[in-house]
């Protein structure tokens, strides 16, 4: 496992040899990360969570760290002594990886030392962010093409690790296999992919490259027909050689289409291939698609089975970054919380005080989620009453709701520096987010003007808030 420790921006170090001077780096701390909306966002799949705790479990500076810390000359050589011996013991909870998130609402929260607190934040945001980034676009694209998406990003990823744990985002998403073949090994996910325009243009004809692969892989034969001409040209060389390997007793597996006009092309190869009697030949598409493209050619009637997205989705090119942050929320001052606050001139960046839960409160009787509920730790909601919310800007915006259940959206990871959470198999994860995802109504996770979905303060946390807003603004 490697060191990443120093995965880290050097302010938190910094902020770390102030801290120590100033006998605060053992005081209990709690920060929150969450992240705020933007016209994109609509909901968010929670993923990264399992890379964030290996980090944690692994947290140590080892010589060369320190050695390279001291090599800077910023830093004492008493608060160096102090990292080489630093581990993690705080606190965290978390929203298992495969929940529906939404901003606002903390997914982590740390409590631990003010100096182990600090240190993580790069890294979790890293972790956090990327993941869940790249989780959320997987979702989105599995949604719109109902399914049978796989993640072809590799080559196109910003770097080695974004292409491997993007596949494994991918994967929580709902892509159904990877072209990575590393993170196919990683991960234990299945992996696919059969060939290029390269293999094609390597023999004297497309007749004689497909034949040739089908020699290699009878089982498991899927050809790219548009290097030449997909209809006059791959589509009729495909039938060809899919009828050589019915007769030799296998059955082919389908074709791929990476350009032109995929919706008529689509209809017309599935037109020639039923004619043939390839009825069961599947048809997949790549070639820089993402949600709204494939929605498009959905309504079109594309006759499309299955979809290679590579680019916009290892990429989320229409939103290159979540934009997660990792705020303060509280510090204890003799054993007692003393809630902190970030105010701002923009009403949306202040933050929301304090040591928190969320709550996610369903509809008794259709079993689907009507808000999250954020309330101050140790609240309880009475089940047995009607709740009423409030939207947590617009005061006057309220509703009551009568029949309902609520079920904590976290759990602890970490308890005292020692792991606490189980270790999940990347699939469970995926099959998770796809239980949960099922419980919301989908005017709230459509494309195009979703309803927005509540995430609302109880009232103690309002009035904690606002407290503290008007004791600052008026000082």
């Amino acid at each position: 496992m490697r060191n990443l420790t120093l995965l880290t921006d050097l302010y938190q170090l910094t902020m770390g040899q102030g801290y120590f001077n100033e006998g605060k780096h053992e005081q209990r701390a709690v920060f929150d990360m969450f992240f705020r909306p933007n016209r994109l966002i609509t909901y968010s799949v929670a993923a990264g969570m399992e890379q964030a705790a290996e980090y944690l479990e692994n947290l140590h500076f080892d010589e060369s760290d320190i050695a390279y810390l001291r090599s800077l000359n910023m830093f004492s050589e008493e608060y160096l002594a102090y990292l080489s011996k630093l581990r993690f013991t705080g606190d965290v909870r978390a929203v298992r990886e495969g929940e529906i998130v939404f901003p606002y609402e903390p997914i982590v929260t740390v409590s631990a030392p003010m100096l182990e607190a600090q240190l993580v934040e790069t890294a979790l945001l890293t972790f956090i962010n990327h993941q869940t980034l790249i989780a959320s676009k997987a979702a989105k694209i599995c949604a719109a093409a109902g399914g049978g998406v796989m993640e072809f990003g590799l080559r196109r990823a910003q770097g080695a690790d974004a292409g491997v744990y993007g596949a494994r985002a991918a994967i929580i998403g709902g892509c159904v296999g990877t072209s990575n073949v590393y993170a196919g090994k990683l991960f234990g996910v299945p992996v696919s992919g059969t060939m290029a325009h390269s293999w094609v243009m390597n023999f004297p004809s497309e007749l004689e490259a497909f034949r040739a692969y089908a020699r290699s892989f009878p089982d498991n034969c899927l050809l790219l027909v548009d290097t030449y001409d997909t209809l006059r040209s791959g589509v009729p060389n495909a039938i060809k050689v899919f009828g050589e390997l019915r007769a030799a007793g296998y059955e082919p597996k389908g074709i791929r289409l990476d350009s032109g006009d995929l919706a008529y092309l689509s209809k017309k190869a599935r037109a020639m291939l039923d004619e043939a009697g390839f009825e069961q030949a599947v048809i997949c598409a790549s070639g820089d698609l993402d949600e709204t493209l494939i929605r498009s050619l959905k309504q079109q009637g594309a006759c499309i089975d299955t979809w290679g997205v590579g680019t916009r989705l290892i990429t989320s090119a229409d939103m290159p970054a979540l934009g997660g942050v990792y705020k303060l929320a509280a510090v204890y001052e003799d054993g007692k919380e003393v809630p902190k606050i970030k105010l701002s001139d923009t009403t949306e960046k202040i933050t929301n005080p304090g040591v928190k839960e969320v709550l996610r409160i369903y509809d008794a009787a259709t079993d689907k989620a009507v808000a999250d509920y954020i309330v101050r730790a140790g609240e309880r909601v009475d089940e047995t009453k009607p709740l009423t919310i409030f939207h947590p800007v617009d005061t006057w915006k309220r509703m009551t709701i009568e029949h309902f259940y609520v079920r904590d959206l976290r759990e602890d990871v970490f308890r005292a520096g020692a792991r606490v959470s189980p270790v999940r198999e990347l699939s469970e994860i995926a099959a998770y987010r796809e239980r949960e995802q099922a419980h919301f109504w989908e005017e709230y996770l459509r494309q195009d003007m979703p309803h927005i979905y509540k995430v609302d303060l109880s009232d103690a946390l309002y009035k904690l808030k606002q407290g503290l807003v008007e004791t600052f603004r008026t000082r």
